[in-house]
């Protein structure tokens, strides 16, 4: 059975310069990145996560995903590895509580040149490299426009009253839970939802776990789109000008407009990944990455993530 990892490229600019950070494992003998194995019920952004903060005592949210390796375990088993790259800010630094111990003997900041050289395995290295190329690029800051299809609601010919009105069922509730650590695991700052009743229940939990308000706007609801009056391309254009990571809530038939108007705000030439990100099962989301210092450069990224 194969074996689900995920772990972060953390990367701080120090002078001027822009450093990768390495650990010195204790037990492996070996200098590699920050990653470990998901646990139960975990998704792969929140085990990335999750592992950052207990290897190396930083608190990090993820940024572009930077692909994954594969390898073949001494036991036989074949493991799987994620990777994000994770801006790591001063305050975290500061926060860090790290100490060694049995399992990282040492952290240590490198330039990218010297991290390529100083990690031991070749597949690390690959990811750093990948890394790299957003450095060459200038697109290594980035935010997020983070695509939300509400949860399982009750369906419209068991729903007496305004389309707008249904709610969530038991399992949409549960889907909107389930969702919470994934989300949170890009540092959304800003939640916009249509003002369906659907759509504010699903992110009613996100909201109270973040300690975020929610933004309400008729304009990316499903009853303006298919009248003709809604007002996507003004809450698109909006959210990238702030140029800060947003989660808006919206329902199946409104996210690929929403998923086109991010691709013509930033020059995105047409592809088929940015016309698939918007078509989302139920809970489901796709994070659009793009770049701080150059959001006319395009979608720099898109992951897709459905609940578990």
């Amino acid at each position: 059975m194969t074996v689900f990892a995920a772990g972060a490229v953390c990367w701080r600019v120090v002078d001027g310069k822009v450093k990768v950070l390495v650990i010195h494992r204790t037990a492996h003998r070996d200098v590699s990145l920050p990653k470990g194995k998901v646990d139960p019920g975990e998704t792969l952004p929140q085990t990335a996560v999750r592992e950052v903060a207990e290897e190396t005592g930083l608190a990090v949210t993820l940024g572009v995903p930077l692909g994954m390796t594969n390898y073949t375990m001494p036991n036989g088993r074949e493991k799987v590895v994620h990777y994000w790259a994770a801006e790591v800010t001063d305050a975290a630094v500061l926060a860090s509580s790290f100490l060694p111990n049995g399992e990282v003997a040492a952290l240590e900041w490198l330039p990218i040149r010297k991290a390529l050289g100083a990690l031991t395995y070749e597949r690390d290295a690959e990811i750093v490299e990948r890394f790299r190329m957003l450095v060459d690029e200038g697109v290594t800051r980035t935010f997020a426009v983070i695509a939300l299809r509400h949860a399982k609601a009750v369906p419209p010919y068991q729903f007496d009253g305004p389309d707008a009105s249904r709610h969530l069922t038991e399992r949409g509730r549960g889907e909107a839970k389930s969702i919470v650590h994934s989300l949170a695991s890009f540092g959304p700052s800003r939640i916009v939802s249509s003002t369906a009743k659907r759509c504010r229940q699903t992110v009613e939990p996100l909201s109270k776990a973040l300690h975020l308000d929610v933004k309400t706007t008729d304009a990316i609801s499903q009853d303006a789109f298919e009248s003709g009056d809604d007002g996507i391309r003004e809450v698109v254009g909006k959210r990238i000008r702030k140029r800060i990571t947003t989660v808006l809530c919206s329902h199946g038939p409104v996210l690929p407009e929403i998923v086109r108007e991010v691709a013509l705000a930033t020059g995105t030439a047409q592809r088929v990944s940015a016309s698939r990100a918007g078509d989302l099962p139920v809970a489901g989301f796709s994070v659009l990455h793009l770049s701080v210092d150059r959001p006319g450069s395009g979608i720099i990224a898109i992951e897709t993530h459905v609940p578990q």
